[in-house]
């Protein structure tokens, strides 16, 4: 898996083939081939597997973190790429541009959802504690997933606004005034 995104991120997912991810995980093209069946299956599960390995390690720093804002600036660490050239990012997008069938959005859906219940329960919780502000919770996180979306996007083009700034200072200090209870400045 690790050679994949590797693969993808300098190739791209047009131009890398089988072979190419086979030599560098040190295994045939057919051995790939009999796994994963066709390229497109491959990238979709490279993504999973990427996904439910910075997600366990989400979880694990979330569950070290002392407060319901600790988790949310993780939550903001982890969600957005650390550079342009981010590996794992760079296969969500790729693999975002592709056609797919029915499992194939099914899954891309459930892998964007897991990170919107990471977001809904580190607001709940700090609701209940009444550290964040009563926002819907909902909405709340399709705001902030946008929000960090378009950062993301900007992040891997090298939009020049983020050489001197750090988009994840922005994306943190925005949530954290919308969540800021009772309107304090």
């Amino acid at each position: 898996m690790r050679a994949a995104i590797s693969a993808i991120a300098e190739k791209g997912t047009a131009a890398v083939r089988m072979s190419d991810i086979a030599a560098r995980a040190g295994m045939s093209t057919g051995h790939i081939l009999y796994h994963f069946g066709k390229k497109d299956r491959l990238l979709l599960e490279v993504l999973a597997w990427s996904e439910a390995d910075l997600g366990a390690r989400f979880q694990q720093a979330a569950n070290e973190a002392a407060s319901p804002a600790e988790k949310l600036a993780l939550f903001v660490r982890y969600y957005l790429p650390r550079h342009q050239g981010d590996e794992r990012y760079a296969l969500w997008t790729q693999v975002l541009a592709q056609r797919h069938d029915d499992a194939g959005r099914h899954l891309l859906t459930a892998l964007s959802d897991a990170w919107e219940e990471r977001l809904e329960a580190i607001l709940r919780e700090g609701q209940a504690l009444g550290r964040f502000a009563a926002v819907d919770p909902s909405e709340f996180v399709i705001r902030a997933v946008a929000m960090l979306n378009g950062l993301s996007g900007d992040v891997m083009f090298g939009r020049s606004r983020w050489q001197h700034a750090s988009a994840h200072s922005f994306a943190l200090s925005a949530l954290e005034r919308e969540l800021r209870p009772g309107g304090r400045a």
